[in-house]
């Protein structure tokens, strides 16, 4: 249940956006935030690269995105687009024909820059096979590759120059009578990308690809991310998220998800509220949430658990979760249900136990929700 009525400091007032399709996933206006990721397979390899979008999706990815650089990664596309779980953006540089193929083949969305892919015919030839196909179009400005006439009149990657770089390429998507599309502003220094970001949000009603580029590995890129979605999320700004790290794409939908339940933005799964362990702790609360993390990754709905190694704080946050566990002495610690003191557990059956409390918890949720769900369509 939000707090928000009581807790107004709490609330993030989203920027008002239009709203696009890709495929059967509503981006913008309003709708909740999307997470994305990218294949890192060949997209050639058919069965590779849809595995890789099943565990992305498994894990929670609305929309993946795989690139198409040639031929036979274009024909690829059919298979990969009938076999989704997801819907699939195709990532086209430079070459239209790539864009005409991948629309053609079933992608629900198109990653371009319009002004990158040749002279006005052979554009306009691509937003015609957007619109014939259902396919919408993301306009991908990126600091590293800003065409040459901005580097000539801004000496280098500026946040100004994206933006009109973004813009430039909205222009002749609407020249076009093309409205459905997105737009990312993205760069690698965050700093760049929170000024371009804030920029685009005021110059457009257009819904927005949040992204920092190039972020790096698995713990620098997580920290980049954090500090540059986490701060224009928290700004209202953003209706779709791609973290990109230099690791399984898989990580790098927990960690957008981690972004956006940070924020109260988004949830899904457990979220585990845990203290970094001290003297006082009376079980291995490390080692008991490395465990539960993993034990606990199957559950969808969106619920709260608390591991606390101590009476210190862990009746406090124990009062605001769903499931909590405090350490106390004698080898035993407090389980609370709904915020209140429920009963003695052993330390030596605590994980069982936790796990068994959450997975009850989580599905009495799940079926309020339905039955509020059910309540509502009636």
């Amino acid at each position: 249940m939000s707090l928000n009525h009581i807790r107004p400091w709490r609330n993030i007032y989203r920027r008002e956006s239009r709203q696009i399709m890709v495929g059967r996933v509503p981006v913008g206006g309003g709708a909740p935030i999307t997470v994305q990721t990218m294949t890192n397979t060949l997209t050639t390899d058919v069965s590779g690269t849809l595995a890789q979008i099943t565990a992305s999706a498994e894990a929670g990815a609305d929309i993946v995105r795989v690139s198409v650089p040639d031929e036979d990664s274009a024909r690829a596309m059919k298979e990969i687009c009938a076999n989704s779980p997801v819907p699939i953006v195709a990532d086209i540089h430079f070459h239209y024909k790539r864009g005409i193929e991948a629309a053609e083949a079933g992608a629900a969305c198109l990653r371009i820059n319009p002004g990158n892919i040749g002279s006005e015919a052979r554009v306009k030839e691509v937003i015609r096979a957007a619109r014939d196909n259902n396919c919408s179009i993301r306009i991908g400005v990126n600091a590293g590759s800003l065409e040459k006439h901005l580097l000539d009149k801004y000496g280098e990657p500026t946040p100004d120059a994206m933006v009109e770089s973004g813009l430039d390429h909205i222009k002749i998507l609407q020249d076009n009578d093309f409205h459905e599309f997105k737009i990312s502003c993205k760069a690698s220094d965050v700093f760049m990308a929170a000024a371009a970001y804030q920029k685009l949000a005021e110059a457009t009603d257009a819904p927005i690809h949040l992204g920092i580029t190039e972020a790096g590995g698995l713990t620098s890129g997580t920290i980049k991310s954090a500090i540059g979605l986490g701060n224009l999320l928290w700004m209202g700004i953003g209706d779709t998220i791609r973290v990109s790290l230099s690791a399984d794409p898989v990580e790098e939908v927990k960690v957008g998800y981690e972004i956006l339940k940070s924020l109260g933005l988004r949830h899904r799964g457990v979220n585990i509220i845990s203290c970094p362990s001290c003297a006082r702790q009376g079980f291995d609360v490390i080692k008991t949430v490395e465990i539960l993390e993993d034990r606990l990754a199957h559950i969808k709905t969106p619920m709260s658990l608390s591991i606390i190694g101590c009476v210190v704080n862990g009746p406090g946050e124990a009062l605001m979760t769903d499931v909590g566990f405090t350490g106390g002495g004698n080898g035993a610690g407090m389980v609370y249900l709904a915020g209140k003191q429920s009963h003695k557990q052993s330390n030596a059956d605590m994980i069982e136990h936790i796990v068994e409390q959450v997975e009850k918890k989580a599905e009495e949720l799940a079926a309020a929700e339905a039955a509020e769900a059910a309540e509502a369509a009636e």
